[in-house]
């Protein structure tokens, strides 16, 4: 329980780590959403193999690891997750984001026959209530277009954490869906050619969101997840806001607000709650 603990804590801070490094690139214009993505994914793979071999040997061609199902919704989350950030602020983003993982996630978990106990949804009412109440403000009337990108995007990490959970080499199935997913990256790797924009600290944060906080966070998430049920997955990344909005505060200057101070505790508390019940359910 204390390993997956820390796995899930450090998958989740990896997420968070997307999340500042995509605002820092595509807000501030230093590289366009398709270039990001492609080099997000293709480095996120290239580093994976490359680690890979150096543990174990080459990987042959025939014996790739993953499945086609996963690096699709891999993709699908990257890119739709690029362009909608171009036209949604980042508490709409959130909002959106968070609100579909956790709709995939857990109505496929009750679809499977998955019930919830008083306390755990208690727990999961406080957490995802306060996460709301955090960033609501800051909604307003979003674009029609980017929400529903960053729908897409939601749903799709909810398929691919959910496929992720029978894992059994999680490190070489992350590399796996990151290859294949780089296929449907190379038309995206020209566009820089059609008119795109990439500054050398865009191309850089871009690397860093591949190999650092995708290949290694998705790697360590996949891992998460041989101890977590499908709710408890589901559940843990309203913390994601949480982390990144610390991040934020640390390393962009941005102010801690009262309403941050005052809102993390209920977030992070009804996570908390919602877990432990769960487990004293097959105690």
């Amino acid at each position: 329980m204390k390993s997956t603990a820390a796995l899930t804590l450090a998958a989740m801070i990896a997420f968070a780590a997307n999340s500042l490094l995509a605002r820092l690139a595509l807000g501030a214009g230093s590289i366009d959403a398709a270039s990001y993505t492609a080099l997000r994914i293709i480095s996120g793979a290239a580093f994976l193999f490359f680690f890979i071999s150096r543990r174990s040997g080459p990987v042959r061609m025939s014996e790739i690891p993953g499945n086609w199902i996963a690096a699709t919704a891999l993709f699908a989350y990257a890119i739709a997750f690029s362009l909608s950030y171009l036209m949604l602020g980042a508490a709409t983003g959130a909002l959106i984001l968070f609100s579909s993982v956790q709709a995939t996630m857990v109505g496929y978990s009750l679809a499977r026959g998955d019930r919830l106990s008083l306390r755990e949804l208690a727990g999961f009412t406080i957490a995802f209530l306060a996460f709301v109440y955090l960033i609501l403000p800051g909604v307003g009337r979003p674009d029609l277009i980017g929400s529903v990108l960053m729908v897409i995007s939601g749903i799709s990490w909810g398929v691919y954490t959910l496929r992720g959970r029978g894992s059994t080499s999680p490190l070489r199935d992350t590399a796996g869906n990151f290859l294949r997913a780089s296929a449907f990256c190379l038309p995206l790797a020209l566009y820089p050619i059609w008119g795109g924009t990439a500054s050398a600290n865009g191309v850089l944060l871009a690397l860093a969101s591949g190999v650092v906080a995708s290949g290694l966070g998705y790697s360590i998430w996949y891992r998460a997840l041989t101890g977590l049920t499908t709710f408890q997955a589901a559940l843990v990344q309203l913390s994601v806001p949480v982390i990144a909005a610390f991040g934020a505060i640390l390393f962009l200057n941005e102010a801690l607000t009262a309403r941050f101070a005052i809102v993390s505790p209920f977030i992070l508390g009804g996570i908390a709650f919602a877990i432990v019940a769960k487990q004293k359910r097959h105690v």
